[in-house]
C-alpha cells in the first residue's frame, strides 16, 4: 500500500513540475523594461590620405637652381558640389500591436539605416512575460489566428529582450523583406502569438 502510495505521489510530484517548466506560470507576474537608442550605422572609412606635392605645385618662389626654369603654379581645382546628405534612418513600415494570446501595446517599425543595415524596432512597447518569446517577421496578416505567424514564411530576430519599452532587432542582410506583413512577438514554445502588427513590406 505504501510503495503505491509512494509511486502515486512520484508522479504527481513529476507532473507538477513538468507543468511548471512548460508553463513557467510566475511569468504573469513579472515584467521587465529596456530602453534603447535608435541604432547608429557604422562610421563611414577614413578618407584617403593626399599625396605629396608634385613638382608642379612647387612655389616657384623656392625654386633656386640656376638656369632652370620655375614651374608655374597649379590652379586650385574646382570644388565639387556637395551631395546631398542620407536620411540616418528611413521608416520603411510601421504599424500598431494588436492583441493575440495576451495584451501586447506599442509601435513596430521597421527601418533602414544609412549604412543599409535594417532593423526591427519596437517603441512603448507593452507585453506579457513568457517562455522562450521570440520577435519576428511573418508573411501571415495581423490579427489573424494566433499559430498561424510560423506556417509559411517566417524570420526569427532574437529573443525578446525585455516585456517593456524600447527595443531594436537586426535583420540579417541576406533576408529579402518583400512580401513580409507582420512583425511577431511568438511564444516558440507553444506555437502562439502573444500580439501582432501589420507592416507592409
Amino acid at each position: 500500500m505504501r510503495t503505491w502510495i509512494f509511486g502515486v505521489a512520484v508522479l504527481l510530484v513529476g507532473a507538477l513540475a513538468a507543468g511548471l517548466w512548460a508553463f513557467e506560470p510566475w511569468t504573469k507576474f513579472t515584467s521587465s523594461t529596456v530602453d534603447e537608442a535608435l541604432p547608429v550605422a557604422s562610421a563611414a572609412a577614413d578618407a584617403p590620405s593626399s599625396e605629396s606635392a608634385s613638382a608642379a605645385d612647387i612655389d616657384p618662389e623656392k625654386t633656386d637652381e640656376p638656369g632652370k626654369k620655375k614651374p608655374k603654379a597649379t590652379p586650385e581645382p574646382t570644388p565639387e558640389p556637395t551631395p546631398e546628405p542620407v536620411p540616418e534612418v528611413i521608416t520603411l513600415a510601421s504599424g500598431e500591436f494588436e492583441n493575440a494570446e495576451y495584451a501586447t501595446s506599442g509601435t513596430a517599425k521597421v527601418i533602414r539605416l544609412a549604412d543599409g543595415t535594417r532593423f526591427v524596432r519596437l517603441e512603448g512597447f507593452s507585453t506579457s512575460d513568457g517562455p522562450d518569446v521570440y520577435v519576428g517577421l511573418s508573411d501571415s496578416p495581423s490579427g489573424g489566428a494566433w499559430g498561424s505567424y510560423d506556417d509559411i514564411r517566417y524570420v526569427q530576430l532574437g529573443g525578446l529582450k525585455a516585456t517593456d519599452g524600447n527595443q531594436n532587432y537586426e535583420i540579417p542582410a541576406d533576408v529579402d523583406l518583400g512580401g513580409f506583413r507582420s512583425v511577431v512577438i511568438w511564444c516558440d514554445r507553444f506555437d502562439v502569438a502573444f500580439g501582432t502588427a501589420p507592416v507592409s513590406l
